[in-house]
């Protein structure tokens, strides 16, 4: 039996259609197809019946995907068990990362790891937080670093372990010419009728942030939409817009804008997300005390010191 076949039908198991399991595996939907009509032909029996675009499973298909979640557990405790013999931290770690953090906590702890553990390969993968869980559920990352701003966490999921990261706070950002500049802090209500700017290039964020302008009373204008977080400050340095960001990328903005506390104030909270059943993997054991160590330099009061 095929691992990664099996794996798919998994994934369609938890995502009902081929469409949803293509953009997971980063693969055409065709290829999900294949996938399952393979592990069909190998078993020699119907595990789907397709219904629109959508499937149900058939009696047979559903006592598989019961011994898949078994097998794949077998499979992460194996590979936390044999990575325990080893004497040293090596092998390789996947690191799937939303923007905000893969450009300040990934790369201070892929730095620390480097020089701790010479022999452990870290790489990142830049994904939104819904992506990087996906990826983590399919075996194409090892580590997904979310939030409880853009995605709610599953609690009945017993297949991911969480762990608590930091907590980060957004902040509206406004010219220095500002009519609020001197304000201590600033409500979304008081944004009502700004030019905004909005990096889309995380559309589950700008989402986010329209979504509680909505809540204030109002339909944010956006003036500016940007693919980069350079040009959102560009267009507020110039006096164009105004936007909102989280502190994790305020760090070396400068004085060249205006940065305020939003009254009432939002937070995220940023949790490492694992597969559970390799929680004892001495290498994710070592990254995981890595970014943990990283994390306390980018605490939000550290990037905003000095902020009304």
């Amino acid at each position: 039996m095929d691992l990664q076949r099996l794996r798919t039908l998994r994934e369609l198991h938890h995502r009902q259609t081929m469409a949803a399991v293509a953009d997971a595996l980063l693969i055409s939907a065709s290829a999900v197809s294949q996938q399952v009509a393979l592990l069909e032909a190998d078993l020699d029996v119907k595990l789907i019946e397709r219904r629109g675009r959508g499937v149900t499973f058939t009696p047979a298909g559903l006592r598989l995907i019961d011994h898949a979640d078994r097998i794949f557990g077998l499979v992460e405790a194996a590979r936390t068990d044999l990575a325990a013999l080893k004497q040293v931290i090596c092998g390789e770690i996947r690191i799937a990362a939303f923007p905000s953090i893969a450009a300040t906590v990934v790369p201070a702890a892929m730095r620390l790891a480097r020089e701790r553990h010479p022999q452990l390969d870290v790489t990142l993968s830049a994904m939104e937080p819904s992506e990087g869980l996906a990826a983590l559920r399919s075996w194409q990352t090892d580590i997904a670093l979310i939030d409880d701003l853009t995605l709610t966490p599953d609690p009945t999921d017993e297949r991911v372990d969480r762990i608590f990261l930091q907590e980060d706070e957004l902040f509206a950002i406004l010219p220095v010419s500002h009519r609020l500049s001197m304000a201590e802090t600033v409500s979304l209500a008081d944004l009502r009728g700004e030019k905004w700017a909005l990096d889309v290039a995380s559309n589950v964020y700008s989402d986010v942030i329209r979504e509680r302008c909505r809540q204030a009373g109002f339909e944010p204008q956006v003036n500016g939409y940007c693919n980069d977080f350079e040009v959102v400050l560009a267009l507020i340095r110039a006096g164009c817009c105004i936007s909102v960001m989280p502190a994790l990328r305020l760090r070396h903005v400068g004085r060249e804008v205006c940065i305020k506390r939003l009254n009432p104030p939002i937070h995220r909270r940023i949790m490492i997300a694992i597969r559970a059943k390799e929680a004892r993997n001495p290498a994710l054991c070592a990254f995981i005390d890595v970014l943990l160590e990283a994390a306390r330099d980018f605490m939000p009061s550290q990037a905003t010191a000095g902020v009304a």
